[in-house]
């Protein structure tokens, strides 16, 4: 039988490994005096510890989601993170064009759980 942590515990580790991840990807955008060999071997050593989280979170997450509901969680988080990281980290602003596409992101995700 399921328990709540079963269902909750894998969404917390992919924000946690997607964070890192957003970080692996776009971090290096802050710094692109950087030299781009640098910025690849950081990156990649920060996707390690992304993977540390989100492999075991769609092991542990497969026992009460689906694949496509797992993969649908890692979207939404991502465009959750992502959005916070532009405005925190890179000092991007997002525009309502933006807050409407994630929204129907999210609307299509929903149909993902709908029994």
């Amino acid at each position: 039988m399921p328990t709540t942590i079963s269902f909750l515990l894998p969404p917390i580790m992919l924000v946690a490994s997607n964070i890192f991840m957003t970080f692996a990807w776009y971090g290096h955008l802050k710094h692109k005096g950087t030299a781009i060999a640098l910025a690849v071997t950081l990156s990649w050593g920060i996707a390690f510890f992304e993977y540390c989280l989100a492999v075991p979170a769609n092991r542990l997450g497969s026992a009460v989601y689906s694949t496509a509901q797992l993969k649908t969680i890692q979207e939404v988080i991502t465009l959750l993170v992502f959005a916070g990281f532009s405005v925190f980290w890179l000092k991007e602003s997002l525009t309502l064009n933006h807050a409407i596409g994630f929204l129907l992101i999210a609307l299509g995700a929903a149909f993902v759980f709908r029994g």
